[in-house]
């Protein structure tokens, strides 16, 4: 059975959508992984509502949804999920740092409340199902699915997630600042041998040093990261709004030369088999 990775919204902070970002795309994060019968949604930036609309189309009735964490760019799709307003659906929605800070389910409410927001999560027709889970913790999502997770290392708190199926694993680690010289070993631990790491490459490593605490990292950590993991492919995500197409072509090219064809850019509805 087929084990892919679709990208449906590489952007970080906010969408971007004007012809500058059309190559690479404007929407939030989103990907989408199919492993065998079970599909997981990592995150549910603005690229949720472009698959929502692929789920309907195909009949696709069940996800699992895995929260990195809950910054309005990695959420803000998800009120125009629209299967999950119909009846039938199943939905699970985890997430690893919000335990001690109100839960999953009171977050995503939240931001479908007046005056923010008309329409409350109550209007979802769909078995809904919220799990807090504690960082760290390993899943098995059934049908030979599991699924590891790590801290990151970002303000109010991240996962990173690595799914696991038929011998394969694509690791999902966005959000998440380095600190130069000393490797994540969270990160490291949790990326380990992996076919695919999807990594958060906001910034460069020249831009870096004015982005501290910001909570994002660099292509370059990427590829350093990935090189003594052991790594076979990293794809690098999170693009900043700053980083125009002609940007995006640059960094491109510059990760080529670094790492061959082992590092790419994402771009929307990119797929990658595994």
């Amino acid at each position: 059975m087929g084990f892919t990775a679709t990208f449906w919204g590489v952007r970080g902070s906010i969408a971007c959508p004007t012809p500058r970002h059309m190559r690479y795309g404007g929407n939030t994060s989103c990907v989408e992984v199919t492993a065998g019968d079970t599909h997981i949604v990592l995150d549910a930036g603005t690229g949720i509502r472009e698959l929502g609309s692929v789920f309907l189309a195909g009949g696709v009735t069940e996800a699992h949804i895995l929260m990195s964490h809950t910054h309005w760019d990695h959420i803000n799709g998800f009120p125009f999920f629209t299967p999950a307003y119909v009846p039938g659906h199943h939905y699970w929605v985890r997430a690893g740092h919000l335990g001690d800070a109100g839960g999953i389910r009171a977050t995503m409410a939240g931001q479908m409340t007046q005056p923010m927001f008309p329409i409350p999560l109550e209007t979802m027709r769909s078995t809904v199902e919220f799990d807090d889970f504690k960082v760290g913790a390993r899943m098995d999502l059934g049908g030979g699915v599991t699924v590891a997770t790590a801290p990151l290392n970002h303000p109010n708190g991240a996962t990173g997630y690595r799914v696991e199926y038929g011998g394969k694993a694509v690791c999902y680690v966005t959000d998440t600042e380095h600190v130069p010289g000393a490797p994540d070993r969270n990160v490291l631990g949790l990326i380990d041998g992996a076919d695919l790491v999807i990594y958060d490459s906001t910034y460069t490593d020249d831009e870096f040093p004015k982005k501290v605490g910001w909570g994002h990292s660099t292509w370059q950590e990427g590829v350093r990261l990935c090189q003594s993991a052991g790594v076979g492919r990293l794809a690098i995500f999170h693009h900043d709004p700053d980083h125009d197409d002609d940007r995006m072509d640059q960094i491109a090219a510059a990760a080529r030369h670094a790492w061959g064809d082992r590092a790419f850019a994402a771009t929307e509805r990119l797929t990658v088999e595994l």
